[in-house]
């Protein structure tokens, strides 16, 4: 998949401090981690297609 699109947003210490650590479990990036759980959301929701991503 090609990755032609960014964002950015803001989040508490805290839940930045979880979100590393649960990246890191997956040996993961942030970003590949936040990717994950975008894509898994929106394919349960319907709005992307299984395996589209």
């Amino acid at each position: 998949m090609v990755r032609a699109a960014s964002i950015g947003i803001r989040l508490s210490e805290e839940v930045k401090a979880a979100l590393d650590q649960a990246a890191k479990a997956e040996r993961r990036t942030i970003s590949a981690y936040v990717e994950i759980l975008i894509v898994a959301d929106l394919e349960l929701k319907g709005l992307l297609p299984k395996g589209a991503a």
